[in-house]
Parts: structure tokens; sequence; C-alpha cells
């Protein structure tokens, strides 16, 4: 494309946007600047704000406005005016939270339009990187090609995206086998509430051995520093148990070496905003089978778990008479249910 074209498309650019959202940045400074200086849309107006004060759960808060950055640098760009003119922001994706992660009253920056690329994928490594607001079962339809999976599979897989699912955690049933999100991320590039940018990942025991930028190295070491200090502590008050999601994973902690990305997930983007995420992969299983019991009471099913675990499942789930009469009656899922 010459450069005449490359300046005619960005002027038309400019020139569509302005009339798509005339309507809907509103009268605020805050939104005419950000609409000035942002690729991406830009909404403020109320029917916007309206949409996006609520997710799946049961609450309902009217965000400042909206976002809807083109490019990461939309959102580099948005965290720098949002900190220079005292407003919180709050990363979104698909919104599939049930505890109101994704509401509140700040500047709501959906990546589920635009940043959704699979950035990469190192069949060696069995690593892919992806945006954060690709929806997981669109990144597992890519990598069935390369017989592989990402094995996180909550109900919502549909329209989950991998940035929210890094912020709370996630698990799905086969948690069991595979673990947690936390346990299947090598490595998350974020965008600092200054606006610096950095790549967490591992860091080994000897930190004179990492070449990192200062402020980075400054946060390693106060990480490291906190994990000393109290050790015993964590130790003696952290759960064990293997749905453990919330958040602030400083358990994770090692003067041995330990994955800074790890203390990101769960965090529910108040540590940094996820501009790209490095996954683990897994290979599809070459057989499935599944295993139905029937039980006369919700007690003797729940008795009995801790026997079927011990048969090493990928996935153990429990479903009521309550849930298959509710699913009888849906047309999509009636002729599964009979059969």
């Amino acid at each position: 494309m010459s450069e005449l074209s490359k300046h005619q498309n960005r002027h038309g650019d400019k020139a569509e946007k302005s009339n798509r959202s005339k309507n809907r940045v509103g009268d605020s400074s805050l939104a005419t600047r950000l609409n000035r200086e942002l690729e991406g849309d830009v909404l403020f107006d109320p029917f916007s704000r309206g949409q996006y004060s609520t997710d799946a759960s049961i609450y309902q808060i009217e965000p400042i406005g909206v976002v809807v950055p083109q490019t990461d640098e939309d959102v580099v760009r948005t965290i720098e005016i949002a900190r220079e003119e005292g407003v919180p922001v709050l990363p979104r994706g698909g919104g599939t939270s049930q505890c109101g992660q994704t509401v509140g009253e700040a500047i709501i920056i959906d990546t589920s339009k635009h940043l959704k690329r699979i950035v990469d994928f190192d069949a060696t490594t069995g690593t892919v990187t992806v945006q954060p607001g690709i929806v997981l079962d669109e990144l597992n339809q890519f990598l069935r090609q390369h017989s592989v999976f990402f094995p996180i599979d909550p109900s919502t897989s549909s329209r989950a995206t991998l940035g929210g699912m890094a912020a709370n955690n996630s698990c799905g049933g086969r948690s069991i086998k595979y673990g947690l999100t936390v346990n299947n991320i090598s490595a998350i590039d974020a965008v600092l509430a200054d606006a610096s940018q950095h790549r967490f990942t591992h860091v080994p025991s000897n930190l004179e051995k990492f070449p990192a930028d200062p402020r980075y190295m400054e946060l390693v070491r106060k990480i490291r520093s906190l994990g000393e200090r109290e050790e015993a502590e964590i130790a003696r008050r952290f759960p064990k148990l293997l749905r453990r999601v919330g958040g602030y994973n400083i358990d994770t902690i090692s003067s041995e070496g330990h994955n800074m990305a790890q203390l990101l997930v769960g965090s529910e983007g108040t540590l940094a905003y996820f501009r790209k995420l490095e996954l683990i992969t897994y290979p599809i299983p070459s057989h499935n089978v599944l295993g139905i019991c029937h039980f006369s009471s919700f007690r003797d099913a729940m008795d009995i778990t801790q026997e079927i675990v011990k048969l090493d499942p990928s996935a153990v789930e429990l479903i009521d008479s309550t849930m298959i009469s509710l699913a009888r009656e849906i047309n999509a899922y009636r002729p599964t249910i009979e059969r």
C-alpha cells in the first residue's frame, strides 16, 4: 500500500470514528481528551454506560465511561490519561463474572472487540501467546489443528476471554487433573498503573544473573523480600486447597526461583493490565471415556467422590435432579438429556 493510500485510510478511519462516536462521547473533558487521543471508541453516553454497568452477576454500578481500544497503544494511553486525571481503570472481557468483578465506577477497558489475536504458537515449547480479548473456545478451535488444547474449561468457555480467566484464576471441571489458570500461564506482558510495561515471567534464584530493567528488578526484589519475611506466616495461613482462587498468590514466591506472572493471576485487574498472555497447552487425549453414576441422594453422591478421585479422572461433575429437570425444559439441551 502506498503512503498516500495509508494516509487516506487513516484520514477515513478518523472521519468514520468521528461520525460514529459524536453522539456517544458526552460533554466531559475526560471523554473529549480520550476521544481525541485514542484510535478506538470512547463511549460516555448514558446508554453505553448503562450497558457496561452490569455483568453476569447481580451487581450494577455505572462506570465513568468506556474505552474500546483498537491497539495496545490505546490501552497504554488510556492508563496514562487516567493516572493524570486521577480516575481508576477496569479491564473487562466477556463480562461472565458472577461476583461483579467487571463493574465499577471507573473507565472500563473493553478488550473483547479488537484485542483478541493469537500472537504466536510455539510447537516446540507447547506455548501459545494471545491477546486478552480472545474467547477460550476460539483459542481451542485454533489449537485443535496442532492436536493440543488449553485445558482450563469453565462452563462459560463460549464467551469467557483469556484475560478475564487469568484475572479471576478460572478453573473448571478439569482442574483436578490440569490445575488452575495460575498453573498454566508461563508469562504475562503487563502494563502497570504508571503505564510502564514489563514481561512477568520466571525469575531465577540468583537475581544477579537475571537481566531486566531497573523498575522490574525493583518489583522482583520487593516481592522476594516479602516472601522471605512472611514465609512462615504464608505457610501457616494459606489454605491447602485444590481450588484456591483468592488471588495475590504470594505463596508462589520462593528464593529458589518463582514465576512473577503467577502473582498477577487472580488479581482481577488490581495489579496490572494484561497485554499478552503466554499459555501452556497439552496434547488432546486420544480417547475419552464418560462414566455416569446414579445415586439415590445428594449425600451419597458426595460421600463417594473421595473414592472416585482415586481413579485419576480428568474431571468429576455432580448434577442433581433439579439441574437435569431444568435442562430438559430447554430445547437445545433436551435431546442430550433424553439420550
